[in-house]
């Protein structure tokens, strides 16, 4: 196989920021995480507006009603700039702070990489600190965090207890860095190996910005040529199910269970949207924040993989329908696997970068069934490991019917907010995390639609070691 998987003597990923975030533009579009910026400047006037800046550079805003209510919201905003964030949408800022909640967050360390995990506990504890130093101590502290910063306050969670009180994680990037990286790298492999074979493309060590939006422009292209023709849908559809890409895409109905065609373009859709080009701006992010490659495939039988994922029956659908050897393409995939982590970064990530070891406090995660960017699979995984340290009691999980990344009405986010809170108060969940008590509650705020459903979602598709901190085989 000649298609080039990383440099012969790859340089280092450079720390610092690119000139121009422009090949990441894509990524952060399509990430929905930076939607409170449209209202982090504009507080009401019944609000006192509080900012400052921390010892790394890190900026933080807090948003403190007149009548607060005693509870302080730390809120950690997901992968895009590094810019102070204090809730996870428009919507959500201004009804809490009508229900007379603070609000606060930072914006991480602003002159490192957009996967800022090096620096995000860190900042958000100062940042607690620095505001209670202005309005005192909160009679209650909760943690929110959405997407990357999900995966932020999974931490706080784990490590927060005596300092916050309760977290919320909504669409959260729970199974880590490494987890992450690695099933993207499945996707982006077999794409390469089977779309381009023999041509030379770059899919881990990325030198720079640019060069992670050349390689997802060149998968992209492949991938649209590829749907023209039987053989390629099938192979789209292969490499979506070890990306845990749900085949239910925005402003569609959702596919019948034995609508292989249907599914595999919905799928299609999820490329077509972009989605390769967040999937390497977030690699080289990453990379950047690590200090090197965080994934490998040496070893992966692809076999195996494909049996584990939901997605199978789709692929040997599409596989037959082509008339395609899918044995003969999986054992192409494992025989070519070569690709090997740079160990230093492996552990660097697993420091800064998994979670789940651990809840220090109650912790209530919420995802949408069909999440193209943080599949909800992800849950799963985070779920395990959570009961493996025994704290699965204090976790409770929760998801709305619903496409697409962090898609939360205002209603569902206020619901869980309630919810947790609740869960502080009392010292129980109770019935409160329950599908039928959230849509309940989310209703009754009179706000706008809900679609909290009971739901179950499939292990991640990832084939490795089910902690982030296992070496590289």
């Amino acid at each position: 196989m000649s298609t080039r998987h990383h440099r012969t003597s790859p340089a280092r990923p450079s720390r610092r920021r690119p000139h121009t975030l422009a090949a990441l533009a894509a990524a952060v579009v399509l990430s929905l995480t930076t939607s409170a910026t449209a209202h982090a400047d504009t507080p009401t006037p019944a609000t006192q507006r509080l900012t400052g800046t921390l010892a790394d550079g890190a900026t933080w805003i807090a948003d403190v009603p007149a009548h607060w209510n005693g509870t302080l919201l730390l809120f950690s905003h997901g992968f895009g700039p590094t810019v102070a964030q204090n809730a996870p949408s428009a919507g959500a800022h201004t009804e809490l702070l009508a229900e007379g909640y603070a609000l606060a967050g930072s914006s991480y360390d602003p002159n490192g990489s957009m996967w800022a995990l090096n620096s995000a506990e860190r900042d958000q504890f100062a940042t607690l600190d620095a505001v209670t130093a202005k309005i005192g101590r909160p009679k209650s502290t909760l943690s929110v965090g959405q997407s990357m910063g999900g995966l932020v306050n999974a931490r706080l969670a784990r490590d927060g207890a005596g300092r916050i009180d309760g977290a919320l994680g909504l669409c959260g990037l729970v199974a880590g860095a490494t987890d992450l990286d690695n099933y993207q790298l499945d996707a982006e492999y077999t794409l390469a190996r089977l779309l381009l074979p023999g041509q030379n493309l770059d899919l881990v060590r990325l030198g720079s910005a640019a060069d992670a939006a050349a390689t997802a422009q060149r998968l992209t292209d492949a991938v649209t040529a590829a749907q023209s023709t039987p053989a390629g849908r099938a192979r789209i559809a292969l490499a979506a199910a070890f990306l845990n890409l749900p085949a239910w895409a925005p402003g569609r109905d959702r596919p019948a269970p034995d609508d292989w065609q249907g599914q595999e373009e919905q799928q299609y859709a999820w490329f077509a949207q972009g989605i390769l080009s967040f999937v390497e701006g977030g690699r080289y992010a990453i990379e950047q924040s690590a200090g090197g490659n965080t994934s490998w495939n040496r070893g992966v039988d692809y076999s195996a993989l494909l049996a584990g994922s939901a997605h199978a029956p789709l692929v040997r659908a599409l596989y037959r329908a082509a008339g395609l050897d899918l044995r003969a393409d999986l054992r192409t995939l494992t025989a070519d696997a070569a690709i090997t982590a740079d160990p230093a970064a492996v552990r660097a990530a697993a420091r800064t970068s998994s979670a789940g070891q651990s809840l220090g406090v109650p912790l209530l995660d919420v995802h949408t069934v069909a999440d193209n960017l943080v599949p909800v699979e992800q849950e799963n995984r985070f779920a395990d490991r959570v009961r493996a340290s025994g704290d699965g009691a204090l976790l409770r999980q929760a998801y709305v019917e619903r496409q697409g990344h962090c898609t939360f009405t205002t209603a569902e986010t206020v619901a869980a907010v309630h919810a947790v809170e609740h869960r502080v108060a009392t010292g129980r969940w109770g019935d409160a995390a329950t599908p039928a008590a959230l849509q309940k509650a989310a209703l009754a705020l009179g706000l706008d639609a809900a679609a909290y459903t009971p739901y179950r979602p499939a292990e991640l598709t990832v084939g490795r070691g089910p902690r982030p901190y296992d070496s590289p085989r």
